[in-house]
């Protein structure tokens, strides 16, 4: 198993992305900072995976199609835009990842590689947010398209539950006979 990290919004959004992903083993859900000037706890998550099943340049690629790569931020940032690696192996496809976006995009990407330097975990109520209430108005609004263009562009690469359409999966948690109101 690697682990790599990825920041770049909310990081209830981010979790609920890499969950939805096989290969995928852990996604750890919290603040993560790197070396100066990055060195300010920034949202993110660590994902631990199989690189015989999704690939690290894989996992970059769905990250900066989840997330508002081009958008300048501050690398002190509580949003920082970051691959963040554990390994310095790992920066020459991360940035090859990044470089093939900016080209095909036609925009800068503000998203950084930086090195892993240290995490801490949200609060536990918050862990696994999109799973325990995917109902929820913000898991709707914001995570819901980020799984659809999963499961349109990455489709193979999606977990079956990743793969249900949301009304679906929501109205599977539902007592029978109850309806789920989505968007």
């Amino acid at each position: 198993m690697v682990k790599a990290g990825f920041g770049g919004g909310c990081h209830w959004c981010t979790e609920g992305v890499f969950q939805a992903l096989r290969g995928v083993t852990q996604v750890e859900q919290g603040f993560v900072k790197s070396d100066a000037p990055a060195d300010t706890w920034s949202e993110g998550v660590i994902v631990t995976f199989d690189p015989s099943i999704i690939s690290l340049a894989t996992l970059s690629e769905v990250h900066l199609r989840t997330h508002s790569a081009t958008r300048l931020r501050s690398p002190r940032s509580k949003y920082r835009s970051a691959i963040y690696i554990f390994e310095d192996s790992q920066r020459n496809e991360a940035e090859l990842v990044i470089t093939r976006f900016a080209d095909e995009s036609g925009k800068a990407v503000h998203t950084l590689v930086l090195p892993f330097a240290s995490f801490e975990a949200s609060e536990a109520r918050y862990q696994n947010y999109y799973r325990t209430d995917p109902s929820r108005p913000f898991c709707r609004r914001y995570i819901d398209p980020k799984l659809e263009y999963i499961r349109t562009h990455f489709s193979t690469l999606a977990l079956p539950e990743a793969t249900l359409p949301t009304t679906q999966a929501i109205h599977n948690d539902k007592a029978p006979g109850t309806k789920a109101s989505l968007r």
